[in-house]
C-alpha cells in the first residue's frame, strides 16, 4: 500500500509517501521566514502559502519515492485541530486526489499522529512499538500540551492537558518579551545553553498538583513582572542567558515531572515525547535523565517528525486502513477543534 499524506494544519506544508509503514519521503516547506515579520503566525498569509505550496511539494515527493501518482493506493490528510483555512487547503486537495484516482481517504487527527511519531523513521517502526505498550506519551508543541494514556495500538486516554497557555507558546511569549527574534523557542533554547537554569527562581506551575493538567500562564507572567522590575536585563547578554536558562528549566521540570509521575501511576515502563517543543535539548536531555533514574524506556520522536509533517499522517493512516478502520466521506469539512477521544 502506498499512501499520499498532506498536512497543512499550521505553517508547514508537507507532503510524504508511506508504504508498509516506511516514509519513502517527507517534504516540508516551511513559512518561518514570512511569519517572523509579524512575529506569529498569520492565518490568511499561511494559508496562501499552502495553495501556492501545495503542488510543488507534493510532486516533489512523489519524485524522491520514485512512484507516479497513479501508483497511490490511499490518500490521508490531516482533518483538525489546527487553522481553519490552513487546514481547508489540504483536507479539499486530499479529497479531490482521492476522487480522481477512485482511491480510498482518510482524514486524520493531528495529535494522534503525533502520538505515533516517536515510532516513525525512513525504515519501518521499531519492532518494540507493540512491546512497549501502555505508554504514557507528552505532546507538546506550540498550541499544545497534553499526557496520553495509549494503551494499545489505535486505543488512547487524555489524562490531562493545559488549563491555559501551551508549553510551546510559553517559550514563544517569553522569548518575546525578550525581544528575541521569531521564533523565539528555539533561540530561547540556544541562549539557555549558555547560562544558569539556577539564576532566577521561577514556579513551576502544577507540579505537584494530583492532576495531570498543566498550566504555563504564571510562569508568563512573572517573568513579565520580573522584566517590568529589572529592565536592565535586556542588555545584559549575560544575564540575558541566565534568565533564558531559567525560564527553560522551569518549563522542563514541569513537563518531565508530571510525565513521569504519570508514568509512574499508571505502571507503565515507556514514555513516549513528540511535537514541536520534543525538540528542545534540555527537554530531551532531562526525559533521557529521569527515565533511566525511574526505569522507563523513553521513545523520542527524531527532529524531522517532531513538528507538523506529513509523514507521520501517513504511517498513521495505513495502521488504520490496515486495522479496517472506515474512510472518511469525501464531502466532511476540517474539524479545528477536534478533540483527541
Amino acid at each position: 500500500m502506498a499512501i499520499l499524506a498532506l498536512e497543512t494544519s499550521c505553517d508547514e506544508t508537507s507532503a510524504a509517501l508511506v508504504s508498509g509503514g516506511v516514509v519513502l519521503a517527507n517534504v516540508v516547506a516551511t513559512q518561518i521566514k514570512m511569519h517572523a515579520e509579524y512575529g506569529g503566525v498569520v492565518p490568511e498569509l499561511a494559508t496562501r502559502e499552502h495553495l501556492r505550496n501545495l503542488l510543488p511539494v507534493a510532486r516533489e515527493a512523489l519524485q524522491r519515492a520514485g512512484l507516479a501518482v497513479s501508483q497511490v493506493q490511499a490518500v490521508a490528510a490531516t482533518q483538525g485541530p489546527g487553522l481553519p483555512s490552513a487546514l481547508l487547503v489540504g483536507l479539499k486537495a486530499a479529497q479531490a486526489c482521492a476522487f480522481v484516482l477512485d482511491r480510498p481517504f482518510l482524514g486524520v487527527h493531528h495529535h494522534e499522529a503525533h502520538l505515533y511519531s516517536p515510532w516513525v523513521s525512513g525504515q519501518p517502526p521499531r519492532a518494540d512499538f507493540g512491546a512497549l505498550q501502555p505508554n504514557v506519551s507528552l505532546i507538546v508543541s506550540g498550541g499544545h500540551t497534553m499526557l496520553v494514556l495509549v494503551s494499545g495500538e489505535l486505543q488512547h486516554r487524555v489524562l490531562g492537558g493545559t488549563l491555559d497557555d501551551a508549553a510551546g507558546e510559553c517559550f514563544d511569549k517569553v522569548a518575546k518579551l525578550l525581544s528575541l527574534p521569531y521564533p523565539g523557542g528555539p533561540v530561547l533554547d540556544k541562549l539557555a545553553q549558555k547560562g544558569n537554569p539556577r539564576a532566577f527562581d521561577f514556579p513551576r506551575p502544577m507540579l505537584h498538583d494530583t492532576s495531570e493538567d498543566f498550566s504555563f500562564s504564571g510562569l508568563k507572567t512573572s517573568v513579565r513582572y520580573y522584566l517590568r522590575d529589572h529592565p536592565e536585563l535586556l542588555v545584559d547578554d549575560e544575564r540575558l542567558c541566565d534568565l533564558c536558562a531559567s525560564v527553560q528549566a522551569a518549563i522542563v521540570d514541569v513537563l518531565v515531572g508530571k510525565t513521569v509521575k504519570a508514568a509512574l501511576r499508571h505502571r507503565v515502563r515507556c514514555v513516549t515525547a513528540s511535537g514541536g517543543v520534543t525538540c528542545n535539548r534540555e527537554l530531551r536531555r532531562r526525559l533521557d535523565e529521569q527515565c533511566r533514574l525511574h526505569g522507563l524506556v523513553l521513545r523520542l520522536a527524531e527532529p524531522a517528525f517532531c513538528t507538523d509533517n506529513a509523514g507521520m499522517v501517513g504511517v498513521l493512516a495505513e495502521r488504520k486502513l490496515l486495522a479496517g478502520c472506515p474512510f472518511t466521506g469525501l464531502d466532511e469539512e476540517f474539524k479545528p477543534s477536534w478533540p483527541l477521544g
